[in-house]
């Protein structure tokens, strides 16, 4: 089955979870950041992956967009959605039923949360302002999770192969 991974990243933390799901999944895979396309075909794929970065709770904007513009075709496809973000269990799940419509969540056939980084070298200057005044002690951390990425990879590929 051909399956497009498709992904909005600010500071390369969804696009190194996407790469990660590529290599889990193994296959006809596409990676498509939403960042460099500008156009993309979706009747090509049985598949379809979306992942988004939250800031400040809030799925990426050209996530947004491209869900708006292809709301239809995706519930046509095997569809799976992840987003990373630095919150754990109940907080990362309000922000996942935030980024994605209820309609797409409950036909998605995998949902992930794979954690998040803080990498204070890729923030500017207020993004920087603004974690450390919501942590005192913050530093560059990473909470993602391949373990999370993995077992979301393992039930893609079990629901698409009963299909």
């Amino acid at each position: 089955m051909k399956t497009a991974i498709i992904y909005a990243t600010s500071r390369g933390t969804t696009e190194k979870a996407a790469q990660i799901l590529c290599k889990e999944l193994q296959g006809d895979i596409t990676l498509i950041n939403l960042k460099k396309e500008k156009s993309i075909d979706l009747a090509h794929y049985q598949g379809i992956i979306l992942g988004s970065s939250i800031h400040a709770g809030m799925v990426q904007g050209k996530m947004k967009k491209f869900i708006k513009a292809h709301e239809k075709e995706l519930h046509s496809k095997q569809l799976g959605l992840f987003i990373c973000c630095m919150f754990e269990e109940e907080r990362a799940r309000q922000q996942f039923e935030l980024a994605y419509p209820e309609h797409l969540r409950t036909s998605a056939i995998a949902s992930g949360m794979f954690g998040g980084e803080f990498d204070f070298t890729k923030m500017n200057f207020f993004e920087r302002f603004i974690v450390k005044k919501v942590d005192k002690n913050a530093t560059d951390i990473s909470t993602l999770s391949e373990v999370e990425i993995k077992k979301f990879a393992k039930i893609f590929k079990e629901c698409i192969t009963t299909v």
